[in-house]
Parts: C-alpha cells; sequence; structure tokens
C-alpha cells in the first residue's frame, strides 16, 4: 500500500502535546459534540463495548491463518470462498466482480475480484463499507528479508474482518438505506513502485460511472489498518481537504468522541494514497479513508496477528456501527 507524505515536524509536536480534553473542545467548537460529550470517559475495555472485537479477532486469525493472499493466488482464491460462505450465511447478496490486469512482472493477466456484498439490496441511497483484501506480494519494508512472507494481519484483514463481524447486524439494519461492502482485489499488487496500485476500486469506480446501477451512494468509507494494539486514527489529509467529504469525517470522529473511543483523534496528519482516492476521484462517491497508518510492521513479516488487537476492533467496529444507524 501507499505512497505518504508525512505532517510537518511542528504538527507532530502539536499532536504530541495535545491533551484529550483539547481535542474534544476542537469538535465542540465545530459544532460537532455537546458539552455532556466533551466530558465522556474514555472506553478502556472490551467489556463496556457492544461491538464483539474479540469475534472480529478470531475472523481476523482465520484469514491470517490461509497464509499470504494477493492477487491470483491460490490463497486469495481460499478467501474469496470462505467470505462468500460467511456473507451469504447471514443474508448477504454476495457476488464477484471479475475482471483482469497484467501482471507487473511478467505481463501475464491475472485474474481478480472485487467481492460485493449488498444488504438490503431494493433501497436506492445506499452507503459503501469498502476494504481491501489482497495481500503484497512480499514485506518489502521488513528491515532482514524484504521478499520474505507476508501475512498482512492489520494490513489486508483487519478490515475484512471487522465488516465480517458488523454483517451480523445488517439482515435487520433499519433505516431508509441501504449498505453496501466491497472488498477490493489488487489494491497493492506492487513489485516496484513504479507498479500501479488501486486495480480494483479503480474497475469499480469507472464500471459505477460508466455503467451506473439503479442506485446511488450517498457515503464512501474505506477501513484500513484498524487493529492495531496502539490505535491511533488521525483524519487522513485527502478526507478532510475534500469538501464534499469533510462533513462524513466531522461526523464519524464526532460519534466517536459522543461514545469515548478516543483512539479516533480529531486531528489532521498523514496524506495517503489509497482506494479512497478511486472511489472519490473516479467514481465520484464521496469516501474517507479510516486508517491508522502508524503500525511499526507496515509491509514487515511481524504483520501478524500478535500484533493486532480485539479491543482496537472493537472499538473501531462500535464506532462505525453507530455511525450508520445514525446516518439520516
Amino acid at each position: 500500500m501507499r505512497k505518504l507524505r508525512s505532517s510537518t515536524i511542528a504538527l507532530l509536536v502539536s499532536l504530541a502535546i495535545g491533551a484529550l480534553a483539547g481535542t474534544y473542545l476542537a469538535l465542540a467548537d465545530r459544532g460537532g459534540l455537546t458539552g455532556e460529550a466533551v466530558a465522556q470517559s474514555p472506553v478502556r475495555r472490551l467489556g463496556e463495548i457492544p461491538f464483539d472485537g474479540e469475534q472480529a479477532y478470531e475472523y481476523l486469525k482465520q484469514i491470517c491463518a490461509i497464509g499470504p493472499r494477493p492477487s491470483g493466488s491460490r490463497g486469495m482464491a481460499a478467501q474469496q470462498r470462505m467470505l462468500a460462505k460467511h456473507f451469504a450465511e447471514l443474508g448477504g447478496k454476495v457476488s464477484l466482480q471479475k475482471f483482469r490486469y497484467p501482471h507487473p512482472q511478467t505481463g501475464k493477466p491475472v485474474d481478480m475480484a472485487n467481492l460485493v456484498v449488498q444488504w438490503h439490496p431494493e433501497r436506492t441511497e445506499r452507503i459503501l463499507l469498502a476494504a481491501h483484501y489482497d495481500t503484497r506480494p512480499f514485506p518489502d519494508q521488513d528491515p532482514v528479508n524484504p521478499r520474505g512472507t507476508f501475512i498482512g494481519a492489520n494490513d489486508g484483514a483487519s478490515g475484512v474482518a471487522l465488516l465480517m463481524q458488523l454483517a451480523k447486524s445488517m439482515r435487520d439494519f433499519q433505516g431508509p438505506l441501504g449498505v453496501d461492502f466491497v472488498l477490493f482485489d489488487g489494491e497493492e499488487l506492487v513489485f516496484d513502485d513504479d507498479d500501479r496500485y488501486f486495480l480494483g476500486s479503480e474497475f469499480f469506480s469507472r464500471q459505477y460511472v460508466t455503467n451506473p446501477p439503479p442506485y446511488r451512494y450517498r457515503w464512501g468509507v474505506l477501513l484500513d489498518m484498524v487493529a492495531d494494539k496502539n490505535l491511533e486514527i488521525f483524519q487522513e489529509r485527502h478526507s478532510m481537504w475534500w469538501p464534499d467529504t469533510r462533513p462524513l469525517v466531522e461526523e464519524i470522529w464526532g460519534v466517536a468522541a459522543k461514545l469515548g473511543v478516543t483512539e479516533f483523534v480529531a486531528r489532521r496528519k498523514h496524506e495517503i494514497r489509497d482506494d479512497h482516492l478511486m472511489l472519490h476521484d473516479v467514481g465520484k462517491i464521496p469516501t474517507c479513508d479510516v486508517i491508522d497508518f502508524d503500525y511499526p510492521y507496515w509491509h514487515t513479516e511481524q504483520d501478524t496477528p500478535e500484533q493486532c488487537s480485539a479491543l482496537s476492533l472493537a472499538k473501531v467496529g462500535w464506532v462505525i456501527e453507530t455511525w450508520l444507524r445514525e446516518v439520516k
């Protein structure tokens, strides 16, 4: 995944010394929080959270037990079968959006597929929740073995596992909006920096524009790297720069503050190139990126379930599920 522009040193210092009260007050100043929410205590234990992070973590481990899951691999095919069965059994309408792309090294076509799950498909205004489910071919940032084995527990499995758990409440999801889960293939079939990223999200976005479906997406939310034990989710810079997505970011971070999930930090930090760029720029879907990019095991062999947290999955899942239920 992704090229990144780091924030300035001054901003990092500001983030380091920013108090929790200051974060809440900044939100309150924008009209997103009440005084009661400003005083909300942080949530620290799984037992305080209605979203089952322990089960989401079990799903994360099941995905990782398959092994590496790069595009076109046996691991990816095994994952697709597992996920299609899981979502269908919970009542989702599952389909594979198939496409091909030349392998960056050999030029041979690679069979890929975005996995799409629709809940209440009759609803013509919808919300898109997305994650990528392929893994990078190698742990290119590993200081010892950059051509070793990459499992992709946080960078790959975490967003998928969260959606697997969230699916359990989707059959009974109330309100006027439908919800689609889309798992993107080919997010990083990348062997060097000149290779193209975001193949699945680009294909999905172009299809959405050139062959419009009988529904429209009001919002899109990309979930990426959401299980770090030391969870800190800042507001991604593109998501805040775009006028059509900034209100979405403020809604989600406002829900987090109301719930006392202080790991959603209401400050901008990283500028991330991720699947949300294709959804927004090509598909014209207002989409924000929910991502913890400050993960010390990014693209290394150490990105394993042991570095991930059920509590982090519970907190992110709780915020997203609560936000979904409050969207009007």
